[in-house]
């Protein structure tokens, strides 16, 4: 990937709401060069999604809980992905080396919801869960293309959400 284009994935990563005036006058380049730039992006896959940073705790799932799962028969078809897709409160799936097969990153409104999402993805997946619950987040969704947006460091989005057009 070219300087250029990896300066503008790393702009709209800070802020996927940047217009495309702004990421030219942050990139020394015309608007519509940066608009050119920008489709070229999305066609080829290197920016896949927009969205929105969500406050947990507003939205009323302030728990942030990582399940790590082990199917009951390791000869079992490799499906668990498939089967917990339906639940909105896991918020990721990562296939793993290890003990575990997935480790899933999930948010609820506190620990009675978390009992109950265990249960459910325990019967849906037949797996056995072990389950660490963060006390809290010093940062997260970091990756090699955050960029410093006013002085701070804001995290890439996480480009498997939903894909709502920009507003350029």
């Amino acid at each position: 990937m070219e300087a250029l284009d990896r300066q503008i994935v790393q702009l709209l990563a800070g802020d996927g709401r940047m217009s495309y005036t702004d990421l030219g006058r942050r990139t020394g380049l015309s608007t519509s060069a940066v608009h050119q730039r920008v489709r070229r992006l999305e066609e080829r896959g290197v920016i896949r999604a927009y969205r929105a940073v969500v406050d947990h705790d507003q939205a009323q799932v302030p728990m942030t809980a990582l399940i790590s799962v082990t199917p009951f028969d390791p000869a079992a078809p490799d499906d668990v992905p498939d089967r917990l897709r339906h639940m909105a409160a896991i918020d990721s799936c990562f296939s793993v080396a290890g003990d575990e097969s997935y480790v899933l990153k999930v948010r609820v409104g506190g620990p009675g919801e978390l009992e109950d999402l265990l249960a459910d993805i325990r019967g849906a997946a037949s797996v056995t869960t072990r389950t660490t619950v963060v006390l809290s987040t010093p940062w997260e969704d970091r990756s090699p293309l955050s960029a410093e947006v006013d002085g701070r460091i804001v995290p890439a989005p996480d480009a498997t959400s939903a894909d709502p057009e920009p507003a350029h």
